[in-house]
């Protein structure tokens, strides 16, 4: 039907969030979200409302990509929280290490922008962030460590992991984040290890 829009929402989607990936919410502007995805600001904004909406359907299009595969990799070993951080850490390099993607991790480039992020983009920021402290906190639960230091754990893990994507970003070298990611693992083992039944 004339007049009716004609492109692939989800695919315009991914371009947008390509832009805020490698570009961060302040440096993408309207001109570059509408060059990738090929839309004009009309189009832009009665597909996906303003700017600011668009970041945020952006992060949770990341999420639903990236969460998933971190999801799969913590369930994937039942009983070893150990080995389900390495996997964890795993999916996180080897997406660091792909190509085909911007370098470092949307959410930790937002995060580190959340200052400059209206309230309710800040906020969705920060529920992601707790969402997978929350993945990898129920990863760990199987341990007899006590609670407290489960959450300390969950929130160092997942600080590894924002330092990894920054680190990625600042052109360290696969084999320096694997050093960084493999100690991680080793203060999570000794931990849960110093801990068990205290």
């Amino acid at each position: 039907m004339a007049g009716r829009k004609q492109f692939d929402t989800s695919a315009a989607l991914d371009q947008a969030m390509r832009v805020f990936w490698q570009r961060g919410y302040a440096d993408a502007s309207l001109d570059a979200l509408g060059s990738a995805t090929g839309l004009g600001r009309g189009s832009l904004y009665g597909a996906f409302g303003n700017k600011d909406a668009l970041f945020r359907q952006s992060l949770d299009r990341y999420a639903s990509i990236y969460g998933a595969r971190y999801e799969q990799a913590l369930a994937a070993h039942p009983g070893e929280p150990v080995r389900a951080v390495e996997a964890f850490f795993d999916v996180i390099l080897d997406r660091i290490a792909d190509p085909s993607v911007p370098v470092g991790c949307l959410i930790a480039q937002s995060a580190a922008q959340s200052p400059t992020l209206q309230d309710e983009s800040g906020n969705h920021v920060r529920g992601l962030l707790d969402a997978q402290r929350q993945r990898v906190r129920a990863a760990l639960a199987d341990s007899s460590a006590d609670p407290a230091t489960l959450d300390e754990l969950a929130a160092f893990v997942v600080s590894v992991n924002l330092s990894l994507a920054v680190l990625s970003r600042a052109g360290s070298s696969d084999a320096e984040l694997r050093s960084v990611a493999r100690l991680a693992c080793t203060t999570v083992g000794d931990t849960l290890a110093r801990t068990a039944g205290g």
